[in-house]
């Protein structure tokens, strides 16, 4: 497959999405992360390993993918996926993954990739739950018709509060692979308009439908993102 994939953060949903993508034949991926291994990160993210600790996530990750596909060409970007890197980024690929780990690089990932015409795999992970979703090129329906807005601080616990259980981002981040790879093969995705959610404590499952919202702020018919405005995407961390 000629397409390129772009994933967004080399932890614990970059790695398994990376990784499956690769396997799936996708001979061109894109790693963007500004981030060091710890070795808090390695019960949930496999591609890198103790002698791994304090090397780049992006270094580490294209290593270990090298290693397993010797055809695989990874295009590293050891920077902060902000407002001002997210428009280039994202046009460069045909097909991208957010593996992001907090609400303001989520909707900028989404933003981005809608803005770019580029179809977006979302997925997040927090402590025993996991989601995902499919935004088509140019959204119709994206991450913030569903969502609508960046929430206020303080609105759920983060990451680094809650903790996420290593398999999580695992499951979640192996089936944004699949959909990549279904997307670079020009089929049609599984989970376009509808929100997968991932329950690790009851093995259970639940698709929610969701439409195109007709004020949604970036891919509605009088959409007022139509640059990435720092002011729209507040930095934030925690862990995934």
């Amino acid at each position: 497959m000629n397409a390129r994939v772009l994933v967004i953060g080399a932890g614990g949903l970059g790695c398994p999405a990376a990784f499956a993508v690769a396997a799936a034949g996708v001979t061109r991926i894109g790693v963007v992360d500004d981030d060091r291994v710890d070795a808090s990160n390695l019960h949930r993210q496999f591609l890198h390993g103790a002698g791994d600790v304090g090397e780049l996530k992006v270094v580490s990750l294209a290593r270990a993918l090298a290693r397993r596909f010797p055809g695989l060409r990874v295009e590293t970007h050891a920077q902060r996926f902000d407002s001002a890197s997210a428009g280039a980024l994202t046009a460069g690929y045909d097909v991208v993954v957010d593996g992001t780990d907090n609400f303001a690089a989520k909707f900028l990932a989404n933003d981005a990739a809608v803005l770019a015409g580029k179809p977006l795999v979302h997925g997040a992970a927090v402590a025993l739950h996991g989601q995902l979703l499919t935004v088509p090129a140019g959204g119709r329906p994206c991450y913030r018709c569903l969502f609508e807005e960046l929430p206020p601080p303080g609105v759920g616990p983060s990451c680094a509060e809650a903790g996420v259980l290593g398999p999580v981002p695992g499951v979640i981040g192996a089936l944004q692979g699949s959909e990549a790879a279904r997307l670079a093969l020009g089929k049609t995705p599984a989970f376009t308009g509808r929100l997968f959610q991932y329950d690790s404590a009851g093995m259970t499952v639940r698709v929610v439908p969701f439409q195109p919202n007709p004020l949604c702020g970036v891919c509605g018919p009088a959409p007022r993102i139509r640059v990435l405005a720092a002011s729209n995407y507040p930095a934030e961390r925690c862990f995934v």
